[in-house]
């Protein structure tokens, strides 16, 4: 049986350094910077709030609000724990990106060709037993890779033995519930961190009670954008054709 991965983030052991910044921006063949927020060319950025560090990424939801809208299925939740991205499915209606409560997915919009972004938790490295890039680089143990059970337990543990911490893990029970969990020696509040408006009901059962509501909106909305997905998969097969020479109506 596979057992649910997560990330543990520790803010009171972030020093900003922005290794974790620089390890992922390298696996996935962006050029290394330092990004102000997310955008689409960072998966993950280091905020500063006063005095404190805090990551910035895909909170990875045990039920996420973004593959429940997405009507493709280019965004799914794994056994292992990320929420991966298919990028030859995605059509480009960026639902995720309006149905996300932090607001994590972005749209390539400078791109001739865009696709959607967000972290994928090194979801091939996961799957290959190995933990993140981001978890690897952390010289200060602020980003932990393992089983989110003994995460949990780590995290508790510290916040038992050491005092000063908030007595709460943030993503244990946030939205359902999440595979990256924080911990914090300020209140998360004054960190920016979203609070559920609608208490810890996972978003996907909220959307869905809605969308029973108006089925002949979700069927008409559904077949234009079953139509919207495969005008843009041709002029994405045209333009790939066109590249190489080999579309019959170039020229004419």
């Amino acid at each position: 049986m596979t057992k649910n991965k997560a990330i543990l983030v520790d803010v009171k052991r972030c020093i900003g350094c922005q290794a974790c910044e620089q390890a992922c921006e390298q696996a996935h063949g962006f050029p290394v910077e330092h990004p102000a927020g997310l955008s689409d060319k960072a998966l993950t950025f280091v905020d500063q709030k006063g005095a404190k560090f805090v990551r910035r990424m895909c909170m990875h939801c045990e039920e996420p609000a973004c593959a429940s809208a997405c009507l493709v299925g280019a965004l799914h939740k794994t056994p292992e724990g990320p929420v991966a991205y298919d990028a030859s499915k995605c059509m480009g209606c960026r639902y995720c990106m309006i149905a996300c409560p932090q607001s994590v997915p972005k749209y390539q919009w400078t791109k001739l060709a865009p696709y959607m972004k967000k972290c994928d938790m090194c979801y091939d490295r996961v799957k290959e037993g190995k933990p993140t890039v981001c978890a690897e680089a952390c010289p200060t143990g602020a980003t932990t890779f393992g089983d989110r059970d003994e995460l949990i337990k780590e995290a508790w543990n510290r916040i038992r033995t050491e005092g000063d911490y908030v007595p709460r893990i943030y993503g244990t029970e946030e939205f359902g519930g999440t595979s990256v969990l924080y911990i914090s020696d300020v209140p998360f509040e004054q960190l920016g961190f979203v609070m559920p408006p609608l208490g810890n009901e996972p978003l996907p059962v909220l959307s869905a009670a809605a969308l029973n509501e108006s089925p002949t909106v979700v069927l008409v909305g559904g077949s234009m954008l079953s139509a919207l997905y495969w005008i843009t998969k041709r002029r994405k097969d045209v333009a790939a054709a066109e590249k190489f020479g080999k579309f019959e109506g170039k020229g004419k």
